[in-house]
This record gives structure tokens, C-alpha cells and sequence, in this order.
């Protein structure tokens, strides 16, 4: 039994013996991250108090995976979190499309990070008429390996969004300016450090033909959807005539709805990975693509002690 009182201070009270049992905590992430995080490390306690043999999370999306790198003065969330999780009594967690894959290692227990592309992939088959003519996008050079991976199994070609509209993750300051850099510091006597050169990115260039074709856009997460939109326009300038939006994750939050209801893109697709019932309803051109089947498939496997390969078939590193 779960339940809130007191300030919304969180109770946990398992009604029946867990003692000896593998015990899976189905835990999907709301638009209140941080309650969602509290409940799952509560229940994970109470069971670990109970006397649970095994207590494995099933979290298709994993909170805080952007914060997975140093930020200015910030901190590695995401590995803390991994630490909480440990601490709280998990000894598995099952996942899906982690931001990046490195963070397996934070985890000081197994973790599988299953794949959604196979089911996206048949998406692309089996609902986009005339799918032979598209052409896979990455709406930035992050994006290209993930991209790279979708145009090969599907035999299409390959378009990269370049430039100076592209604001990445990889270009924001990693914290190493410590202590902060101030006008006419004083410098040790004969060190003569190079200087970096700071980073000029060229005019924004569509690497790649799009015109006259379908462009699907492939990422693992939708969350503010600016970027989207501005790569949805630079394709329609280019000649696309009609633009998709696949991911993993559709995380849709802000005004989200509204500009992609507003913007050239044609349909946005994603996995339920995260509910988003509510952003569907105040728009029709995005869609849902059911993953429920690997997941449970994923508990039935760990629960009989059965191999988990099955599950990664001719998956690779990229995907």
C-alpha cells in the first residue's frame, strides 16, 4: 500500500510476505520526477526490510540520464541517483534507451537497457506509405550514429542537420574552469599554457539529399521540442515533403503539444515509455508505439533465470 500524508511525506506498507521472492517494482515517470524517484526508493526499502530475495526495477525511462556529465559547478546526478537506488535495496533494474549507454557503469548492479529501435523500425514499415523513399535524419552530429544505425537496417540514406542553429550537449561548459578564470590573473612565472580556441560553427547545412523525399528525424528523447520543430523547417526548405519525428521517449513537456500541432512536422511518434496521454489528446499527430511486450518478456526471462540474449538480437553498440 502507497500513500501521502503528512506534507506529502510518502508511506510505504507491504500487506503480504515478500520474504524470499523476487519482487519486480513497475515504476513509469510522471511529470513529477522527484515524487516518482521517493516512491520507487521507499517501496525498495520496505522491501528490503521484509526480507525480499531479489527486488528488481522496471523503469523504461530512467529519471536524470541527462545529467550524466560534469556541468560547470553541477554534479553527476544520474550517478547518484544509482547510488540511492543500490543503497535502497534494487539489485536489478530493467530499462530502456538509456541517453547514454556509459551510464550502465554507474550502477554497482546489473542493469539491462533494453532496445525500442526493433519496434520503431517496424513502425517505419508498416505505417509510412512509400517508407523506400524516405531518408533517415539526425538533427544533429550527435544524433548521426543512432541515425547511421536506422538507415543501414532499413537500406535508406542518411541526411546530418549541421550548424550554427545546433546547440549540443557536448558544447557546454564540463566545470573545469576552476577557480573561475578572472582579468589579469597572475600566472606562475615560465607556465605558458595553449590557449583553446573557441568554437565558430559554420552555416547551418543539410548534409545529405532530402528533397523530394519523406525525412524521418530518429533521437531517444523528446522533451522541449524547439530543436525539432527548426529541423522540421530547415528540411521543408530543403525539399522534404513530408517529415517524421521518431523516439524512445516522448517526454513532451511545456508547450510542446502546441508547437508540434503548429509546426511542419507530419507525425511524431514514440514508445510508451512515459505516459503521455494528456499531450495526445491536445495533439493528433502524435502517436503511440506499445513496447509493453519486450519489458514483460524482459521480467519473464530474469524471474525463470533464463538467458536475456534473446532480447538483443543483432543489437550493437550504436542502436
Amino acid at each position: 500500500m502507497l500513500e501521502h500524508f503528512y506534507f506529502s511525506e510518502t508511506r510505504v506498507e507491504i500487506k503480504e510476505s515478500v520474504r524470499g521472492q523476487d519482487i519486480f517494482i513497475i515504476q513509469t515517470i510522471p511529470r513529477d520526477v522527484n515524487t516518482a524517484v521517493m516512491e520507487l526508493l521507499i517501496m525498495a526499502y520496505a522491501l528490503k526490510t521484509s526480507c525480499a530475495r531479489n527486488i528488481i526495477g522496471v523503469i523504461p525511462y530512467f529519471p536524470y540520464s541527462k545529467q550524466s556529465k560534469m556541468r560547470k559547478r553541477g554534479s553527476i546526478v544520474c550517478k547518484l541517483l544509482a547510488s540511492m537506488l543500490a543503497k535502497a535495496g534494487l539489485t536489478h533494474i530493467i530499462t530502456m534507451d538509456l541517453h547514454q549507454k556509459e551510464i550502465q557503469g554507474f550502477f554497482s548492479f546489473p542493469v539491462d537497457n533494453l532496445r525500442a529501435s526493433p519496434f520503431l523500425l517496424q513502425y517505419i514499415q508498416e505505417e509510412i506509405p512509400n517508407y523506400r523513399n524516405a531518408v533517415i535524419v539526425a538533427k544533429s552530429p550527435d544524433a548521426a550514429k543512432r541515425a547511421q544505425s536506422y538507415a543501414e537496417r532499413l537500406r535508406l540514406g542518411l541526411a546530418v542537420i549541421h550548424g550554427e542553429a545546433q546547440c549540443t550537449e557536448l558544447d557546454m561548459d564540463d566545470g573545469r574552469h576552476s577557480p573561475p578564470m578572472v582579468k589579469n590573473a597572475t600566472v606562475h612565472p615560465g607556465l605558458e599554457l595553449p590557449l583553446m580556441m573557441a568554437k565558430e560553427k559554420p552555416p547551418i547545412t543539410v548534409v545529405g539529399d532530402v528533397g523530394g523525399r519523406i525525412a524521418i528525424i530518429v533521437d531517444d528523447i523528446i522533451d522541449d521540442v524547439e530543436s525539432f520543430v527548426a529541423a522540421a523547417e530547415i528540411l521543408k526548405e530543403r525539399g522534404a515533403y513530408k517529415i517524421y519525428v521518431m523516439a524512445t521517449h516522448g517526454i513532451l513537456s511545456a508547450e510542446a503539444p502546441r508547437l508540434i500541432e503548429e509546426s511542419s512536422v507530419d507525425e511524431v511518434v514514440v514508445t510508451n515509455t512515459v505516459p503521455h496521454e494528456v499531450q495526445k489528446l491536445q495533439c493528433p499527430k502524435i502517436k503511440t508505439v506499445d513496447i509493453s511486450l519486450i519489458l514483460s518478456e524482459a521480467i519473464r526471462r530474469i524471474h525463470n533465470g533464463e538467458s536475456m540474449a534473446y532480447l538483443f538480437r543483432n543489437i550493437t553498440v550504436d542502436d
